[in-house]
Parts: structure tokens; C-alpha cells; sequence
């Protein structure tokens, strides 16, 4: 019997990424263990080390979505909770593959778990695409999210702005890009630049294209609901597109999800009609500055250009069956605008010394089951190495498939535990300070949850002094100071 309450005698777990699927697999992980360890010869006892490359945690909650989500603030507060557990030490500011190999992690820990996330844009691969104003969506959200390394400036002096994609990532661009700096600043933790980068926007309108039709878009109702509510903005969408055939009505009802959805949308066209008839106005009644069109069934086909800049974009009508197949009609509009920015997804996050699957975009992983393969296709199980997340599945799906991801893995990892020898204790340093002072050899000073509450205790009372309960630092020296300030 596995002795309990024993630092060297528990499994030892890594987990590398510190964002949600990284997060919640260590809060999972440890859950199933103490339900299910007994039962598989385990043990219920962990510790659980999270590598995070930052010098913060929460990855994509802190730096992949926009500032003005409502549920930011509720996801990021229970991460928080999960985070402040003794079973689980957290490691800020070290990166896998610089800071640690993994051979120093299966030295130290039984199994080893991926949960990198993503963090580059998928290319456009349109004619134009390397005109100077076209830009991937990862980089504008890393500005205006404050990334550490990311840019502190942004060029925003285009008027007519063009948006490329038909998901979650596409609707925040675009909101912050139509969004008013003063009315962001007051809900949000933007940083000063973000805030004088968009005060100083000068689009004043914006085309959003959606490649597909109304009930084929990938969008959550509670971004749509937050579109309608963009100060001084109207909202302009094509009649024709929402002129759905039976079938195509019929097979959106099956998804609960994609009826709420498509419900919402129609509530949006009333919504633009009125401002319309009100004699172009925002959702309030009030005068609009800037114009918002929201255009279905419209596929960009070539970014056109002047002098090495954006002047225009082009794009095809297109049909979408109720099967979903999209068809070409040939038909072309060209529409004038000085900058493009795409969000057609993101590509995960490689990791050095793990094979990569680049025809799916993720770790290479047995079957999708998150155990890690030698190759992507075909190849052969590595032992005690699992992925769980983008990682595992690739840039699709938001926080709930996480969770149901997390779950997967940790059963997996459990089972694979139960059969190895030892009660599944393999690594062969059992010492729990063993990486600290792995770590210390090589210099490298990990921000541990007290140096992130640190953090967190000063952009609290940097936001309380402008009546605010956030407002987020940004420099990665500002962040290291402050998290190891005694």
C-alpha cells in the first residue's frame, strides 16, 4: 500500500502551460485521484508542478480573449481558486525547452502533460496577404491584451477596416476595433497604450466576412449579444442573407446551440433595421459614427494594394447548402478599405522534442486520446508523455471542450499509472525540492502563486486609483520586480 502524505512517496506530475486545459487538468487530476487512486493502486496522493513560460498564469484568459468579456472575470477567479492548492505549485517565467528539458522532467516526474495552447495565427494564403496593413488576429490581440512580449504600439489609422473569419476570435476583433476607448476603459483591465492606441482609432467602418451562411457561422450567442451593444456604432447586415430555405432552417433547429445562435442573429437584423429607420443610430437612439456591416455567404478572394499598402479587398458571393458545403458563384465585389485583419484560427504551440501534426495543427497524439505518439500518423505510444487542450485536439473549441478534454486525459493517465510498476512511481528523483534546485543552477528564478498574487494585489491597486478594479501590467521586468519583492 502506497504510503499517504508523502511529498517523495506521491505521483509527481508535470503539466507545461498554465492556462485553462493546463489548470484544470491539475485540479481534475487531482479530484479523480483522490475518488479513484484507492480503487487503481495509485495512491491519492500528488504534487502537481505547473510550467508556465510567462511570468504570469492564465494564459488564455489573461492574453487570448478580449478585455470586455463579461466572463472573463468568473473564469479567471476560479482558475485562481484551483491554483491556490498545496497539491499544486505553480512555476511562472520558465520556459520548457530553454529552462528545462524534458529529460529533466521525466527524471523528476511520472508522467509529463502538454497543455501549451496556441499562440500564432494560421496564414491567409490569399493573393495581397503580405501587404503592408494585412494582420493576424494573434498579434492585434496580443496588443490589446497586454502580452509581455507583445507590440505596445499599433498602427490603427485605417478608416475602412475589413475582418476575415466566422468565429468568436473574428467578433472580438472587431468589437475593439469599433469599440469606444472610453467605454472600454471603464469595464476593462486595458493597459494605458491600449487605451491611447484606441482612442486614437480612426476606422470608421468596418466589413465583417463570413465565408459561410447565417446558420453555418461559429459564433456564441454572448458574442453576439455583446456586437449589439457597441456605443456609436450601427450595425448594417444584408437582407438576402437571411433568407433561409426549410431544409437549411430545419437542420439548424437539431443543435440546440446553433438555433439559439441563428435566433440571435435574426434579433440583430430586427436591431439593424431599426437603426436604419431611426435614422442610422446605435443601439441606445443615439447618433453613429461608425458603421459595422456584417456580411454571410461572402468569401475574400484577394487582398488588393497600392504601393506595397492595402486599398481594397475583394470578395465572392457565395451559397451555403443546409449540409453546409459552400459553392462559388463567381460573383465579385470589391470593397475599399486600408486594412485587413484575419481570423481564420490559430496554430498550437509546438514543443521541442515532441512530434508535431501539422495536417491537424497539434501535438502528435495516439487517435486524439492525448496520449503522445512519435509520429502523427501511425506512429508508436511514448510513455508517461500525454497532451490535453489546443495541444491535444487542436484550435477549436472553447473552455467546456477543456474541461471534457482534461477529463479524457487525466482517465488515461491514471489507467496508463495504475499499470506500471511501483504503484506508478517511475521517475527516478523522488525529491520534491530536486527542480528547485535544478532551477537555481541554472539561474532561473521562478515565479511561484505568491508572486503572482503580488501581481495581482498591484494591478488592483493601480486600477483602484482610476475607480477600477484591474488595470494589468504589462512588462514582463515590472512583473518579475513585483513578484519577487519580499
Amino acid at each position: 500500500m502506497v504510503d499517504q502524505h508523502d511529498d517523495k512517496n506521491g505521483l509527481r506530475i508535470a503539466v507545461i502551460g498554465a492556462g485553462p486545459a493546463g489548470v484544470y487538468s491539475s485540479d481534475i487530476f487531482l479530484r479523480q485521484l483522490r475518488k479513484e487512486g484507492e480503487k487503481l493502486g495509485v495512491g491519492t496522493d500528488a504534487r502537481i508542478d505547473l510550467f508556465e513560460k510567462l511570468p504570469v498564469p492564465f494564459g488564455l484568459v489573461r492574453y487570448g480573449v478580449a478585455p470586455d468579456h463579461p466572463s472573463i472575470k468568473f473564469i479567471a477567479d476560479a482558475l485562481e481558486k484551483t491554483l491556490d492548492n498545496p497539491d499544486i505549485h505553480l512555476y511562472c517565467d520558465v520556459e520548457f525547452g530553454k529552462d528545462v528539458t524534458l529529460d529533466d522532467l521525466l527524471q523528476r516526474y511520472d508522467a509529463v502533460l502538454f497543455a501549451t495552447g496556441a499562440v500564432k495565427d494560421k496564414p491567409l494564403n490569399l493573393p495581397g496577404a503580405d501587404l503592408d496593413g494585412v494582420y493576424g488576429a494573434a498579434k492585434f490581440v496580443e496588443w490589446y491584451d497586454g502580452y509581455p512580449t507583445g507590440a505596445r504600439t499599433w498602427p490603427l489609422d485605417a478608416q475602412q477596416v475589413a475582418v476575415i473569419g466566422g468565429g468568436n476570435v473574428a467578433m472580438d476583433v472587431a468589437r475593439e476595433l469599433m469599440r469606444n476607448a472610453d467605454d472600454l476603459k471603464a469595464r476593462t483591465d486595458i493597459p494605458d497604450n491600449v487605451y491611447e492606441g484606441i482612442k486614437n482609432n480612426k476606422a470608421r467602418e468596418l466589413h465583417l466576412f463570413i465565408r459561410r451562411g447565417v446558420a453555418q457561422a461559429k459564433f456564441s450567442v454572448q458574442e453576439l449579444r455583446e456586437m449589439e451593444k457597441l456605443p456609436g456604432v450601427q450595425l448594417i447586415i444584408n437582407e438576402d442573407d437571411f433568407e433561409l430555405d426549410d431544409d437549411t432552417i430545419e437542420e439548424a433547429g437539431k443543435n440546440k446551440l446553433t438555433r439559439q445562435m441563428v435566433e440571435e442573429l435574426y434579433a440583430i437584423r430586427e436591431m439593424a433595421e431599426d437603426m436604419e429607420d431611426d435614422g442610422d443610430v446605435d443601439f441606445e437612439g443615439n447618433p453613429a459614427d461608425r458603421k459595422y456591416y456584417v456580411h454571410f455567404n461572402s468569401a475574400p478572394t484577394e487582398v488588393l494594394g497600392e504601393d506595397g499598402k492595402v486599398k481594397a479587398i475583394r470578395v465572392e458571393r457565395t451559397e451555403t447548402g443546409a449540409d453546409g458545403v459552400m459553392h462559388r458563384t463567381g460573383e465579385f465585389t470589391d470593397y475599399p478599405v486600408q486594412a485587413v485583419y484575419h481570423a481564420i484560427g490559430y496554430k498550437p504551440a509546438t514543443a521541442p522534442g515532441i512530434a508535431y501534426d501539422e495536417r491537424h495543427a497539434h501535438l502528435a497524439n495516439a487517435g486524439g486520446d492525448g496520449r503522445i505518439t512519435t509520429e502523427a500518423e501511425g506512429g508508436e505510444v511514448r510513455d508517461r508523455l500525454y497532451a490535453t487542450g489546443w495541444a491535444k485536439r487542436g484550435p477549436v473549441g472553447l473552455i467546456g471542450s477543456t474541461k471534457s478534454d482534461a477529463l479524457m486525459i487525466v482517465t488515461n493517465m491514471l489507467e496508463d499509472l495504475s499499470k506500471a510498476a511501483e504503484g506508478g512511481r517511475i521517475a527516478p528523483d523522488r525529491d520534491p525540492e530536486s527542480i528547485d534546485r535544478l532551477l537555481a543552477e541554472r539561474g532561473v528564478k521562478p515565479i511561484d502563486f505568491a508572486g503572482w498574487k503580488r501581481i495581482d494585489a498591484f494591478e488592483r491597486s493601480e486600477g483602484a486609483k482610476e475607480g477600477r478594479e484591474h488595470k494589468k501590467v504589462i512588462e514582463p521586468e515590472q512583473m518579475r520586480t513585483l513578484a519577487h519583492a519580499e
